[in-house]
């Protein structure tokens, strides 16, 4: 069973996301063994200057690579990342499973995204190229790999 991180910057305040994902991280027990890692998100004012949105991204990069495994196949959440139909997704992970990956963190990164030595060596995958708040993506990347699961089994579910 393929162990599964997920990363990420800020926590879930509304109950309806928390939902969501207790959903499918019991979807997924059977499929992964999933770690959801929650980390501290910085407080972005209003207005602030790009000097302080690089810190603020420092600061939260520096939290990410305390979880972060050089052996694991990571996948960052990025605006400019490669969009995958869910069959590719799917494929992708095959194909990476079945040429020894046996973990996997995905990333997601905060209100001002990621610092950019957390994008560096990772392959980088976008949902959308519209901007989604953090809280959403983790219920979609949960969604989507649940899916993905299910395709590489040739279960139903993916219509």
């Amino acid at each position: 069973m393929i162990k599964t991180d997920i990363i990420c910057v800020g926590r879930l305040k509304e109950k309806y996301w928390s939902d969501a994902v207790s959903e499918y991280e019991k979807r997924l027990k059977a499929y992964c063994k999933l770690n959801i890692i929650e980390l501290k998100d910085e407080k972005t004012p209003e207005g602030i200057s790009v000097a302080d949105e690089e810190e603020i991204l420092q600061t939260e990069a520096g939290r990410i690579k305390q979880y972060l495994n050089d052996k694991a196949l990571r996948l960052v959440l990025a605006i400019e990342g490669r969009q995958y139909s869910s069959e590719e997704f799917a494929a992708l992970l095959s194909d990476k499973m079945n040429s020894g990956v046996s973990e996997i963190q995905f990333v997601i990164g905060g209100s001002l995204g990621l610092h950019k030595s957390i994008k560096e060596g990772a392959m980088l995958l976008s949902f959308s190229k519209m901007t989604l708040p953090h809280q959403l993506m983790r219920v979609v990347l949960l969604e989507q790999y649940y899916r993905a699961h299910k395709i590489m089994r040739g279960e139903p579910y993916h219509k």
